[in-house]
């Protein structure tokens, strides 16, 4: 159904704003990665300049040999992973209608949500032009990580 050449506007339609407990599971654990134009979006949703939004709101982190940018994680005990900085349990995302893109495609409760996702990854993360991305991905692929198909 979605491969890697599917327009935005096409993975969009599939991924319609939800809730659930499936759906924002991830925001316990990690914070979706920024693309396009979200940092733009989520500082006008939060009345603060960009520049602000990265000092105050955001981080860096790397996959694929790729820095990106998410909302800051509230991590415990020196883990790795934490809460993402936006999600409350009793709320919910309070960014939701600005939440970034990677986060628009989190769709845990729908069958092709896993789709989204490697949807995102080779559109905004791997970079096929990058020799280290690559090997990265491939390192990803071997451990059991899946891709999608070109068109």
């Amino acid at each position: 159904m979605i491969n890697k050449n599917t327009p935005l506007k096409e993975v969009l339609k599939l991924a319609h704003p939800c809730k659930c407990d499936a759906c924002s599971n991830g925001c316990n654990y990690g914070s979706g990665f920024l693309a396009g134009d979200d940092a733009k979006k989520l500082a006008k949703f939060l009345g603060v300049s960009e520049e602000k939004l990265r000092e105050k709101y955001l981080e860096e982190a790397e996959q694929f040999n790729k820095k990106l940018l998410r909302p800051k994680l509230e991590r415990k005990h020196g883990k790795p992973y934490g809460k993402c900085m936006f999600y409350d349990k009793k709320e919910g995302c309070r960014v939701h209608e600005a939440k970034p893109m990677q986060c628009k495609l989190a769709m845990g409760c729908k069958n092709y949500g896993e789709e989204l996702m490697l949807w995102f990854m080779h559109n905004h993360i791997v970079d096929e032009n990058d020799e280290k991305s690559m090997k990265e991905f491939g390192v990803y692929l071997k451990s059991g990580g899946k891709a999608l198909k070109d068109a």
